[in-house]
């Protein structure tokens, strides 16, 4: 005979039994908090006032026989946590915040300088803190490396459809830069700078943009003369008080316009296609040959062409770059490309475009704020030669006092020839 109904039998009385006890004792633990006890309770209404020996025997009463609530009242009532049940609905979860705690974490500044520590840094400074914490990121000279974001640059991009967004042509405040660097930089290891390490390195930020001079010092006193090229690039939104009044009303169903007039007809605006063989089709016909004839007048123009290239011919006839020292200069250009661009559409990135700078005046390039030894440099009509080039590209800071480049400058021989070639191959 099979053993499993008994089986059966014994393990469905036991599942009972279990889950009776659970059900028995489920309230029998739980401590409820004061407010919880309160929405559940029923209130109690207060008695008449009695006799005097009445009165003395029931407040005698409770003590002889406490109730169990009550225990819990009296012991939750002892507490210092504040009781903020009442407060905004927050169901008791939690308190108030002290005003240490707020002010311990009111870290922002404002765009007026409201929350601006006293403090100060300088341009040289920030140059060294800025290459020690924020470099491997935003590179040397704030140009961004890889992906990492641009802090320099970008001027007159914003209209443009790929536009670069840096300190110096997009942000309007520079408290936002200050403040961010504050809290949330470096990277991996945020709040580490100290005050005035924070107002030195966005000198440097300013200095890359330059938008100040290499000797100055930012501090709390001068840090709103700054003036942000895009202060006034931003509009108040003001949709709320202008436009949603206008769309969150009722709109009208019926009788909406006293009168009905027909201004214009769909044909007439082109926006009704004609029938095939219309006029349409004989206006688009005209504009179809009138805009083809054109095209048949430039047969003259190949004996220019050919006059033209005579020069040509005669320019070949001179010696001409070594192709293979051009691409070692090339490769070598890769440690520039970060801040100057050369070829067609070269612009001024925090260094200037060296389209032709071999045989240019320097300092002349146009749009492009060069440091003062650069501008003294071009009053005085100097010229960018060979042997200028390569005593500049071998120590910057010791050929041009003062100059923005920060760059170390190239040790190799072999590297200075190639790269003043390749530059020498880029024409304006």
């Amino acid at each position: 005979m099979s053993k499993f109904p008994s089986l059966f039998i014994g393990i469905a009385a036991g599942t009972a039994g279990v889950l009776t006890l659970a059900y028995v004792s489920a309230d029998g633990g739980v401590n409820r908090p004061d407010g919880m006890m309160q929405m559940t309770s029923a209130p109690v209404a207060a008695p008449a006032a009695p006799d005097a020996p009445d009165a003395m025997t029931a407040s005698a009463e409770p003590a002889a026989k406490p109730q169990k609530d009550a225990m819990v009242v009296s012991t939750q009532s002892e507490t210092a946590i504040p009781d903020i049940r009442t407060e905004g609905g927050h169901f008791g979860i939690g308190r108030a915040a002290l005003p240490e705690e707020v002010a311990a974490w009111d870290l922002d500044v404002s765009p007026d300088g409201t929350g601006l520590p006293v403090g100060s840094g300088s341009v040289e400074d920030g140059e060294m803190l800025f290459s020690d914490n924020c470099a491997v990121c935003h590179g040397e000279f704030a140009e961004g490396v890889d992906n990492w974001p641009e802090l320099a640059g970008g001027d007159g991009t914003l209209a443009d459809e790929d536009p670069v967004k840096t300190v110096g042509s997009y942000w309007p405040y520079l408290s936002t830069a200050w403040d961010y660097v504050h809290r949330s930089m470096p990277y991996g290891n945020a709040q580490s700078l100290s005050n005035d390490d924070v107002y030195a390195i966005v000198a440097y930020i300013l200095y890359s943009n330059y938008l100040v001079e290499d000797d100055f010092v930012l501090s709390n006193e001068n840090f709103l003369e700054v003036e942000m090229p895009n202060a006034e690039g931003f509009i108040v939104d003001d949709r709320a008080e202008t436009e949603y009044t206008k769309w969150r009303t009722e709109p009208c169903m019926t009788a909406c316009k006293e009168s009905v007039e027909i201004t214009m007809r769909a044909s007439v605006l082109d926006v009704t296609p004609e029938e095939e063989g219309g006029e349409a089709t004989e206006e688009v016909t005209q504009a179809a040959a009138t805009t083809e004839e054109p095209a048949a007048e430039p047969a003259a123009e190949p004996v220019e062409e050919a006059k033209a290239e005579e020069p040509a011919v005669q320019e070949a006839s001179a010696p001409a770059a070594d192709p293979a020292l051009i691409a070692d200069g090339e490769k070598v250009f890769r440690k520039c490309r970060a801040c100057h661009e050369v070829g067609a559409g070269a612009k001024n990135k925090s260094g200037p475009q060296l389209n032709g700078v071999i045989g240019r005046t320097m300092g002349a390039v146009e749009d492009f704020r060069y440091s003062k030894g650069f501008e003294a440099a071009h009053d005085e009509g100097r010229i960018w030669d060979a042997a200028s080039m390569a005593e500049f590209l071998a120590k910057p800071k010791d050929f041009m006092k003062g100059t923005k480049m920060s760059f170390a400058g190239l040790k190799k021989d072999a590297d200075l020839e190639a790269i003043i070639a390749y530059l020498s191959s880029v024409g304006e």
